[in-house]
């Protein structure tokens, strides 16, 4: 059995690489992890050593169509994996998000469904896991209402399942109507000087809608902070 983390390279179709004899290996001049394959003398493809040494590849040994085939599949699925891996370097990501990052990459379909089985079997692809934090990043600095956080997830490709489940976690969603508060008192002097309530109503309301809270939250805090000005 193949395993699918091996290398990355450039690929030639297997249609344009006949059966021969590997006459030449030579290690890339810019990346030393790499190797360029000739067979019958003419350049073929770049491997891995990780695949270099899996596949046997030696000069010498011949190769035929169905080697060829399986060389491109395992670097089709290495490279789809190094991308993905890379794509996540940079924050977490849910799998939807790899998936059509890989897809723009325009990788085949197996070696997508290759690479993503890889990256979910060594951790770093859990949706729950994903959802879970980035609901307690969003709660933590930047508050949003349940409203707000499903259409974040959902257009994050998580599941409905999986959004409904863990937005029922009060622990984790938090205090709605104080988390509404502190973010309505860190933007109230923009609104301070409305002239009359409706007007305050409609600006700060309105503020505190886009960020997912339902009018049962945000009605009490709108007439609690409208006192507190008048109160001046």
């Amino acid at each position: 059995m193949h395993r699918l983390y091996l290398c990355p390279t450039s690929t030639t179709s297997s249609e344009t690489m006949p059966a021969g004899i590997i006459t030449a290996l030579k290690i890339q001049e810019h990346d030393s992890q790499r190797v360029n394959v000739f067979i019958d003398g003419t350049f073929a493809l770049g491997v891995s050593l990780k695949i270099l040494a899996e596949e046997q590849l030696y000069v010498g040994k011949v190769l035929d169509a169905a080697d060829w085939e399986r060389l491109e599949s395992l670097e089709q699925a290495y490279r789809a994996f190094i991308t993905g891996l890379r794509y996540l370097e940079a924050r977490p990501r849910s799998l939807a998000e790899v998936r059509a990052r890989l897809t723009r990459k325009q990788f085949s379909s197996e070696a997508i469904t290759a690479a993503l089985t890889r990256l979910t079997e060594c951790g770093l692809l859990d949706d729950v896991a994903f959802t879970r934090l980035w609901i307690e990043n969003r709660q933590t600095f930047r508050p949003r209402g349940i409203q707000a956080l499903r259409s974040e997830l959902h257009h994050k490709g998580i599941s409905r399942e999986i959004i409904e489940t863990l937005l029922d976690d009060t622990e984790l969603i938090g205090d709605q109507q104080m988390q509404a508060l502190t973010l309505a008192r860190s933007v109230l002097h923009k609104y301070a000087a409305d002239a009359d309530y409706p007007r305050f109503q409609r600006r700060l309301g309105g503020y505190l809608q886009r960020r997912g809270f339902d009018v049962e939250t945000i009605q009490p805090i709108l007439k609690l902070l409208w006192h507190e000005v008048q109160a001046g």
